[in-house]
């Protein structure tokens, strides 16, 4: 069965001596991957189609198993992002947590428009790692533990919000945080950030312009609390660690 499809090329794997297995995030299938026979050689068009972070339409044949792409064209490069060692740290991470969460076959228009968006505002010069901390909390929401943000987590919806627990994993009150023992401390700031950053379509934000220290509190609050509640192992996120500590 051949299928015409659009999507975003997640990652490559190489598969004998000269193809590569990819998989992709389709906005008619959702994620799914195949094998793209001559990618290996420099000079193909498979090589050219099946780079990292390529949105293109492709022409697959799908099966029970592994698909075989036949066909591919290019609708936006994301160049940018392969040229610049920390956006393709950035993305890599936001496409392998993506593959991490979502069931294979499984198609959703708003997880592929976030996807794009997201990847479209990196390579045109938004800030990666505010782009990236959205991005992973909507993943939060399709995986099912996404934090508790618009009340304190105990029912308490008429007292202040004072800190983010990860045991209890959401926002505490000012009563409840004389409880916890481990939780970051809130400003009423960077507490409306984070649920914006969580309940909003990038789509729909244009100024991103938010400071690197408030980056940094939260990128350390979501690792946390990924630890505990997301358990899954992301091995370009210690890539992208590295690279931080270069700066």
């Amino acid at each position: 069965m051949f299928e015409k499809v659009e999507g975003i090329v997640l990652r490559t794997k190489d598969y004998g001596e000269t193809n590569k297995i990819v998989t992709l995030y389709t906005k008619e299938f959702g994620l799914i991957s195949a094998v793209a026979r001559g990618a290996k050689k420099s000079k193909s068009r498979m090589a050219a189609i099946t780079q990292p972070f390529i949105y293109g339409s492709f022409l697959i044949q799908l099966g029970k198993g592994l698909g075989t792409i036949h066909q591919g064209e290019i609708i936006h490069s994301m160049r940018n992002i392969r040229e610049d060692i920390m956006l393709t740290a950035y993305v890599s991470y936001m496409c392998e947590l993506l593959s991490k969460i979502v069931n294979e076959r499984e198609p959703s228009k708003h997880i592929f428009d976030e996807l794009y968006v997201s990847l479209e505002r990196v390579s045109e010069g938004d800030p990666p790692q505010a782009i990236t901390l959205m991005f992973e909390l909507k993943m939060y929401y399709v995986g099912g533990f996404a934090p508790v943000l618009d009340t304190c987590v105990n029912g308490h919806d008429d007292r202040p919000i004072a800190a983010f627990s990860i045991t209890e994993g959401g926002v505490i009150c000012d009563q409840c945080i004389y409880r916890a023992e481990d939780y970051f401390k809130l400003t009423p700031h960077i507490h409306k950030i984070i649920k914006l950053m969580s309940q909003t379509s990038i789509k729909r934000i244009r100024n991103l312009n938010i400071k690197k220290k408030t980056l940094v509190f939260i990128r350390e609050l979501l690792d946390q609390y990924y630890d505990r509640f997301g358990g899954m192992p992301i091995k370009s996120k210690r890539f992208l660690d590295q690279m931080h500590l270069l700066e």
